[in-house]
Parts: structure tokens; C-alpha cells; sequence
């Protein structure tokens, strides 16, 4: 049984622009294309693909808008700038890269910025998942039934505005969720992963300002000290896209994951926290060399429970893959081959005890009853 997904994180205009990538053909088909290539190295296989979002049943992505600051990130990396003026031109680019794919493909991405359309794009997938084809079925492209996969934008790392007043700008242009922070070190509006650095007097301008636009703030990259203001001073809502369990992981140096009470306190204001693939965010101690057979669905599926510990139900986690985010194949789970192998996952639930309804909700659900309940009607 497979079960409609949605991926609360994925950075594909950053991809596109940066490698390019082109996530209209398979992964596999980008995997060939990239094997002489020094992109591996860099950003692993590609594990993104529309063939591979039909076979997974990937409903809806939030999608980033994502650049660093300069000297953050490595010499090559072409999604970088050096004020507010070249943060400005680079998440127009991204913006532009958006809009051609849901403009010049409608049957393959779609915006979904409000709640109706969220209603109508997820019931659809919900109630007539895409198809392999058959001798019946078959279309001229080789596919069944298909659908497009809707993308709702994230900004991440923010620290690129002039001030938090240009948001009313870019919620014009799509932007939903808004990520104050990636870099561990930053500390313009709160502390990242590696700061000890809590919110400033701007990062406070910069969540009144999201609350009056009803944006969803991304507690992801904030060191504790930051994410505890956050979830304790923002009026609107508040998710992570894309986080783990720091109690699993058995780290003291690095904030990037959650703690126990990160996760009660984001429960608590009726968040939902993605939980990734990525091995090194799975078990502690994993390195590039070690065995693909030492990660397994096991880890993903025991992050997924601790939420689900804590919360006492499984209503406030969900999948938030990062794929292509830096990293992809080998460092993923031994059988994850594409994204299309989230499938997957429903069986390892199921064998640890989770119902179907359970599943149904971490699988895409607990998402699309968060974007639903937060994002504006229209």
C-alpha cells in the first residue's frame, strides 16, 4: 500500500542553478549525465526526479529559496552573495526558475500558495495515486495516471534581506515559510546551529513582521537558545522543515538537531518536524566510508518514534528528505535508492507497530493538515 508524500524540504531552483539539474527527467537519467563530472563529489547523486516523484507518490514539496552569504559555503558554489543587492537578483532567479516550471509544465509542478488549492491538489493525489502504466493504461510518454507535484516556497536563510520589511514583497511573489538562519555561525537575526548567540532586536522585527503576514517560521539551523525564543515569542505558526533527534545522534558540540525539549516545545504550539534521510543525521558516529549496510530504515523509522515518544500520538512528524541538499546517494538508508523509495518506509511502520492511519499521517498527512490549517485561504 502506498501512501500520498509530502517532502517539507528540497532545494531544487538552488540544484538547477548551481549544477543544472533538470528535474523533468529521471534521476537516474541525471545520475548518468553527472558521471564524469565533479558534482557527485560535491552534492552526491542525484536522488530527484518528476519520473521518481510519480513512482513515489511526492504530492507536494516545500521548495527553497536558497543562497549563502559569501565565505560561508566553498569557492565554487554560485548561489552566494555579498549584500542585500546580489541576495535580491539570486532568489529572483530562483523565483523565475519556479514559475517556468509550473508555467511551462502545469502538468508537472504546480503552485500551491493558499488552502484551497492545497485541498484540491492533495485530495487528488489522496484519492487517485499515480500510476505505473500497464498494456491498459499506458499513455504515449510511457506512464498511467499522473499528477503534478505541488511546491510551496521556503526562504531559507533570510539573512540576505536589506530589512525584514521587504517580506511583504516576496509573500507577494509566493514565499509561505521563512527560515531565519542556515549558516551555523550566523547570528543577524539568531544564533545558528554552532552560535551561542540567541535572537536579536532585528530577528524580533523580523518575527513581528512574518506574524503579520501569516508566515510559518522554520526553526531549522537555530541553536537551542534560539529556537526556544522563537517557539516561545512568535505568534504565528511555527514547523521545522528539516530536523532530527539530537538524543539519537549523541552530540554535545552541534545544535543542528533537536532536543527532547526543542521537540515538546514545538509540539506544543502544534508544530511538525521533517525528519531526513541523510545517514549522517540518522546514527551517530557515520561517515562517507562506512558500509551502507550500517544505516538502515530502522534509523529513519526510530527519529520518526522519538517524535511520536514525546508527542504521545504521531499527529506532529513528517518527512522533511533534504535530498540534493548537499548530499545523496550512498548516504541514505541500504534500499533508498531515489526518492521514490520513500515507499518504503509504510512497511518499516507497519512492522514497528504503527496503524495505517499512523503511517497515512507521517507519510504526508501531518503536512498537509499543518500548510492547511496556516496557510491563507486564498
Amino acid at each position: 500500500m502506498s501512501f500520498p508524500v509530502i517532502d517539507a524540504h528540497e532545494d531544487l531552483a538552488y540544484n538547477a542553478l548551481t549544477f543544472g539539474r533538470d528535474y523533468l527527467q529521471s534521476a537516474i537519467e541525471t545520475r548518468r549525465r553527472e558521471q564524469d563530472s565533479a558534482i557527485p563529489q560535491r552534492n552526491g547523486h542525484c536522488m530527484l526526479g518528476w519520473p521518481e516523484y510519480q513512482q513515489g507518490q511526492v504530492a507536494l514539496v516545500i521548495a527553497t529559496l536558497f543562497i549563502a552569504a559569501h565565505g560561508t559555503v566553498d569557492d565554487w558554489e554560485s548561489q552566494t552573495y555579498r549584500s542585500s543587492a546580489e541576495a535580491r537578483l539570486l532568489w529572483e532567479k530562483q523565483i523565475a526558475y519556479y514559475q517556468r516550471l509550473c508555467g511551462d509544465f502545469p502538468d508537472r509542478f504546480r503552485w500551491v500558495c493558499d488552502r484551497q488549492t492545497l485541498r484540491e491538489h492533495f485530495a487528488r493525489w489522496k484519492t487517485q495515486p499515480a500510476t505505473l502504466p500497464d498494456e491498459n493504461t499506458a499513455s504515449s510518454d510511457g506512464w498511467g495516471r499522473t499528477h503534478p507535484v505541488g511546491l510551496t516556497l521556503l526562504m531559507e536563510n533570510a539573512e540576505g534581506l536589506h530589512t525584514p520589511a521587504e517580506l511583504e514583497e516576496w509573500r507577494e511573489r509566493g514565499v509561505r515559510l521563512v527560515g531565519p538562519v542556515w549558516a551555523p555561525h550566523g547570528e543577524r537575526f539568531c544564533g545558528g546551529s554552532q552560535s551561542r548567540a540567541g535572537f536579536t532586536r532585528e530577528g524580533y522585527e523580523l518575527l513581528e513582521v512574518m506574524a503579520g503576514l501569516g508566515l510559518i517560521l522554520d526553526i531549522s539551523h537555530m541553536n537551542e537558545r534560539s529556537a526556544l525564543q522563537a517557539l516561545d515569542r512568535y505568534e504565528g505558526p511555527v514547523a521545522a522543515t528539516h530536523a532530527n533527534c539530537r538524543a539519537l545522534l549523541r552530540v554535545s558540540d552541534n545544535e543542528r538537531h533537536f532536543s527532547d525539549r526543542v521537540i515538546r516545545q514545538l509540539i506544543e504550539r502544534d508544530g511538525v518536524m521533517g525528519v531526513s534521510p541523510f545517514a549522517r543525521w540518522l546514527r551517530p558516529g557515520w561517515s562517507p566510508s562506512d558500509d551502507p549496510a550500517q544505516t538502515t530504515f530502522s534509523h529513519l523509522v526510530a527519529h520518526i518514534d522519538h517524535v511520536c515518544q514525546i508527542a504521545g500520538d504521531a499527529r506532529h512528524v513528517g518527512l522533511g528528505t533534504d535530498f540534493d541538499g548537499g548530499w545523496g546517494w550512498p548516504a541514505v538508508p541500504q534500499g533508498m535508492n531515489t526518492i521514490a523509495d520513500l515507499q518504503k518506509l509504510p512497511a518499516c511502520l507497519a512492522e514497528a507497530g504503527y496503524a495505517t492511519e499512523d503511517i497515512a499521517a507521517v507519510m504526508g498527512e501531518n503536512w498537509a493538515h499543518f500548510l492547511e490549517r496556516n496557510l491563507a485561504e486564498t
